[in-house]
């Protein structure tokens, strides 16, 4: 341990002294307004990856660098790069203009969620789920299908929470960093083949995309979700074994189980009917993190939250939100072309960076197969836990979670479930880029689903 310690000080020292350079460089590149390019390299991209890297690395001061690195790329935009709506202050107000509305959602989803989570634990039900579940690795293999069925219609985020909540139950709060990362990844696969189940698979339905066609993703996240929950749960029960034989007697609070299911069926329904009948209000106003906060409040009525948790739930929140601006900020203005290929690599980049312009880039170049895309943009961000809001989310609750080296060590078969379940895809689906149109078929189907 103290071996791996130096290690992790040694290579924090040259991260230092790169972070340095990087820091040297801008100050000097503001000094002389030259051009913000190193080489072939913009320096907003060196920028973020050093963010990143000090993320990865020192992840005891991981919310220090995600907002400190915020703060610098904004004024390094402000001051000589500019924004795609202009340059300056001004430039700045307009894009927060375009992304405060998923920040505002995130937020209140994010510290909303927790609060969702904290209910069904005070439930007791997760004491009594072990009663129901094998008492050996099957039984945590069974967990991560629950969670992926979940995430199938329900936000990714609340399903990784509520995986966590029962993991900590049925595991004696002993999860192995490779069980969590296992779990993040599972609600990220659950949502790649769901119009309903993530943002991204929304935002292709509503630019055009068949619900069918991303179903496809199923193939691959399917194959997936097997590879990685077989090894996680073998991994787990060496660790800390499930809880065996619970009394099933014991006392449940099922006023709590239905706050619960009040404020998930409130996030369904917000989220499908603003996606699908109101897409403009949706567009300028965070409708679905509100209609959580209300649905949280309404419910004060029968069980109050724990308003304890709000503040470390908040703090979790704004180190997510930085990282997505920090994303947001970057001069990605087109992919290369559409193949399986490009398709491929995103799944590896979205690790890093936030997958909706991701997807929004790729819906405007079109080409794609969009059920291959969907799972590649989805589950490609289980790798690193900051590589999703799942995963961000998960952190909170198991803080030993925000080690980026343990979570690549331990969950390596998420990055190997990735790889096999987007190959199984492309041999037994292909490649079938579709083109991005509303057909009265697809209208309809809307229509029906939001009825």
């Amino acid at each position: 341990m103290d071996h791996f310690a130096s290690q992790n000080g040694a290579r924090g020292n040259r991260l230092l002294r790169v972070i340095a350079g990087i820091s040297g460089l801008f100050f000097t590149t503001t000094a002389f307004a030259a051009s913000p390019m190193i080489g072939p390299v913009p320096l907003d991209f060196l920028l973020f990856a050093g963010v990143l890297a000090g993320v990865a690395l020192f992840h005891h001061h991981a919310f220090k660098f995600a907002v400190g690195g915020a703060v610098v790329i904004a004024l390094y935009k402000i001051l000589i790069a500019g924004f795609k709506t202009g340059t300056g202050v001004e430039g700045f107000i307009g894009h927060l203009g375009h992304e405060w509305v998923l920040l505002a959602n995130l937020l209140c989803l994010l510290v909303g969620f927790a609060l969702l989570s904290n209910h069904f634990e005070k439930s007791e039900l997760p004491k009594v789920l072990p009663h129901f579940l094998p008492d050996d690795w099957k039984g945590g293999f069974m967990l991560l299908v629950l969670v992926f069925v979940l995430s199938a219609f329900l936000d990714n985020i609340a399903a990784a929470l509520i995986g966590g909540t029962i993991a900590a139950a049925v595991f004696r709060k002993k999860v192995h960093i490779g069980y969590l990362a296992a779990i993040v990844a599972a609600s990220n696969a659950g949502g790649s083949g769901s119009v309903v189940g993530d943002t991204t698979t929304t935002m292709l339905w509503l630019a055009g995309a068949s619900p069918f066609s991303v179903l496809d993703a199923y193939v691959a996240a399917g194959t997936a979700l097997v590879f990685m929950a077989y090894f996680a749960s073998k991994q787990q029960q060496a660790y800390s074994p499930i809880i065996k034989d619970a009394k099933v007697a014991h006392r449940v609070d099922w006023a709590r189980i239905g706050i619960v299911v009040w404020i998930l069926l409130v996030a369904i329904v917000a989220n499908v009917l603003v996606n699908v009948k109101f897409a403009e209000v949706g567009e300028h106003f965070p409708v679905l993190g509100v209609a959580v906060w209300i649905a949280i409040l309404l419910a004060i009525a029968v069980r109050t939250p724990d308003w304890s948790l709000v503040p470390g739930a908040a703090k979790g929140a704004i180190f997510l939100l930085a990282l997505v601006l920090s994303a947001s900020m970057m001069p990605v203005e087109e992919l290369p072309p559409a193949s399986w290929v490009t398709t491929f690599g995103l799944g590896f980049l979205s690790a890093v960076f936030d997958n909706i312009p991701l997807t929004e880039l790729a819906i405007k170049q079109g080409g794609y197969d969009w059920g291959m895309l969907a799972y590649a943009v989805g589950f490609g961000g289980s790798i690193l836990w900051f590589g999703s809001s799942a995963g961000v989310a998960l952190s909170s609750q198991f803080p030993e979670a925000r080690n980026a080296i343990a979570w690549l060590k331990g969950g390596w078969h998420v990055a190997v479930a990735y790889v096999l379940g987007f190959f199984v895809m492309l041999v037994l689906t292909g490649w079938h880029p579709t083109p991005l149109k509303a057909t009265a078929e697809l209208l309809q189907f809307a229509q029906l689903f939001a009825a």
